[in-house]
């Protein structure tokens, strides 16, 4: 990756920034230039414009969405005059749709107060009277229209007898009564009247304002409004229809010419100005710098200067990381992109987390007939998961390999002769193999931290930091010791030696670069070389579970078979086809996560920082943005 430091006339800036995004090489850097007199930014009337124009187009394509996607057929720059002229003929065509949106909101308030009215109209469906009437209290008659419990209605009656009104009840909807309380309003008898309501359990409900008929007449007329407006909006969707084809070709312009325009708005942070001479910086990668430089010659009409050097040791954080293009590896680079990407100069993990991640997936899972579902069911899924369907495919492979090694179809160990053995034939050896492989991947994760760490500099890192070449030193020298205890007894007098020395230099960096009082510095120096023994000792002991669960996958299928023997024909088949999509299910979900732990955990927190950035060239947006 090369940093590019471009010097163009600032009346060449939006055909320069056209060609950067034709080359999809350029990804701006938006830090200041190093020189002080570039202080102005450049294009800031063409930017309003551009986003005021883009702003109108977007809001006119909710109501009238452009028929299809824009095709750039010439590569053209585009002038301010240009995009003045197209916005304010925006703002007319704006103004056009505003009226419509307005209509059209108009008739959706409506037909929601008619649901409001039909909703409310279905408490006072049994009453045949003028609900106007119930509303309006009079002189010599005091209404309360409510609800009350199903089983306090009888007591409410009594009650309200006492007090001088009368109930009726005239309508039941679930566990309450719709009633009606009439009498003498004023009086010693409302005052006992609200007490009895409130104890009852009453609510009040209100006669909404538009509701002055009788409930089958209002309904006749909200009927008869809705079909109405079901004509006035489609007469309108009409309207809508013939105004927005009549404009759709121009609006199809307005959006290429804003497709071009954009790098120019997009580029607008990283450029900076002194008189008529501009600057704009950026990383393009050293294999398209040549082919960049000879565009610019071509597509600029004035002079310009192009300067590339390699990223300082200060800003390799700031240097984007060109991600791995491949088809295959595609759906394994997304799954490390969860994690992070990685710094610039660091090793892409996704060609090794591919590879581990399948042979441990396999050998935990390892069934022809399971795996055959799995690679099917993502092929079948591919257009709903386009760039992650090959994932499936691959692990389903995957397990159909290690099935045929293993002789597992569908749990059976009849069928197919076994490549090798099946896991319970020896789970010792089993076990002895997941742990070689354990200890081959976490060597290999060290080694590739140290690279890593030695790439960007830091060497003091890649000797003594967490997984680094002591760490890595420690590691052989408790393996050799180990290996040496189980053969003949004793952990050996070199080992010893290389593990202490190990610890003790560890613990000598930690202590000369930790800030903290004497005490504290014992206690956690302390501690931190105790962790480095138990953390490489449970990370080694931790990959035992790719042994356990191909193990794991043999004893349910023997469950499944188990219990299938103990049923008749019928339920024998059920219980085996059952058994299957359960272990399908459920262990293939499990060792899913389980390896994807094995390699967050034991892998990508030795090797990977995952705090890079990706790099993202200015480019041609070539469809439309989502609304």
């Amino acid at each position: 990756m090369k940093h590019v430091r471009l010097l163009v006339l600032t009346e060449d800036l939006p055909r320069a920034s056209l060609t950067l995004a034709e080359t999809e090489s350029f990804h701006p850097d938006p830090r200041a230039p190093v020189e002080t007199e570039f202080v102005n930014v450049p294009g800031r009337r063409y930017r309003d414009l551009f986003q005021q124009a883009r702003s109108r187009l977007d809001k006119i394509a909710k109501l009238a969405p452009l028929p299809q996607d824009p095709r750039i057929d010439t590569v053209r720059v585009v002038g301010a005059e240009e995009l003045d002229a197209l916005n304010q003929w925006l703002g007319g065509l704006w103004a056009e749709a505003f009226q419509y949106e307005e209509q059209l909101r108009h008739l959706d308030e409506e037909d929601r107060s008619l649901k409001e009215q039909e909703s409310a109209l279905a408490n006072f469906a049994n009453l045949n009277i003028d609900l106007g009437m119930l509303r309006t209290k009079t002189r010599f008659l005091d209404f309360y229209i409510g609800s009350v419990p199903r089983e306090n209605v009888r007591q409410l009656e009594g009650a309200v007898g006492l007090a001088k009104h009368i109930l009726f009840n005239y309508m039941i909807t679930g566990d309450h009564a719709h009633v009606i309380i009439v009498g003498q309003p004023g009086g010693a008898e409302k005052a006992q009247l609200s007490s009895v309501l409130t104890a009852a359990g009453f609510q009040h409900l209100p006669i909404p304002q538009g509701l002055d008929s009788e409930p089958q007449e209002l309904r006749r007329q909200i009927e008869e409004r809705r079909k109405a407006l079901i004509e006035e909006r489609g007469t309108l969707r009409r309207r809508i229809g013939a105004w927005a084809e009549g404009n759709a070709e121009r609006r199809l312009d307005a959006e290429r010419t804003l497709i071009l325009a954009e790098p120019f708005v997009t580029l607008d942070p990283s450029i900076r100005s002194a008189g008529h001479l501009a600057c704009l910086c950026g990383w393009v990668p050293a294999r398209d710098l040549a082919k960049l430089e000879a565009r610019l010659r071509q597509a600029l009409a004035l002079p310009f200067q192009m300067d590339a050097r390699k990223p300082r040791s200060d800003e390799r954080a700031l240097v984007p990381t060109v991600a791995t293009k491949s088809r295959l590896l595609e759906p394994f680079a997304l799954l490390v992109k969860q994690y992070g990407i990685p710094q610039y100069g660091e090793i892409d993990p996704t060609p090794l987390f591919a590879v581990t991640f399948l042979l441990m997936f396999g050998m935990m899972f390892g069934d022809v007939g399971h795996g055959a579902v799995i690679a099917l069911a993502a092929w079948w899924a591919r257009r709903r998961i386009p760039h992650f369907y090959l994932f499936g495919v691959f692990a389903g492979i995957s397990s159909m390999c290690f099935g045929l090694l293993f002789g597992s179809v569908f749990g059976y160990e009849e069928i197919l002769p076994a490549l090798w053995m099946s896991p319970l034939h020896d789970p010792i050896l089993m076990l002895k193999v997941a742990l070689g492989w354990g200890i081959a991947f976490i060597i290999v994760a060290c080694l590739l931290g140290i690279y890593n760490r030695l790439a960007i500099g830091n060497t003091v890192g890649a000797l003594f930091e967490h997984h680094g070449a002591v760490n890595l030193l420690f590691y052989l020298a408790f393996l050799w010791g180990g290996y040496r205890l189980a053969q003949v007894g004793s952990f050996g007098t070199l080992p010893a030696l290389l593990v202490i020395g190990s610890l003790f230099a560890l613990a000598v960096f930690q202590w000369r670069h930790l800030q903290a009082p004497t005490g504290e510095k014992v206690l956690v120096v302390l501690i931190e070389t105790l962790d480095t023994v138990i953390v490489y000792l449970s990370n080694t002991l931790s990959f035992l579970r790719v042994s356990a669960f191909s193990l794991n996958h043999v004893a349910l299928s023997l469950a499944v078979f188990t219990l299938a023997d103990m049923m008749g024909a019928f339920g024998h088949v059920v219980t085996v086809i059952l058994g299957n999509v359960f272990v399908l299910v459920l262990e293939g979900g499990i060792v899913m996560i389980q390896v994807m732990r094995l390699q967050y955990y034991e892998g990508f927190s030795r090797y990977f920082s995952g705090d890079g950035h990706a790099f993202t060239p200015l480019q041609l947006r070539r469809r439309p943005a989502p609304l």
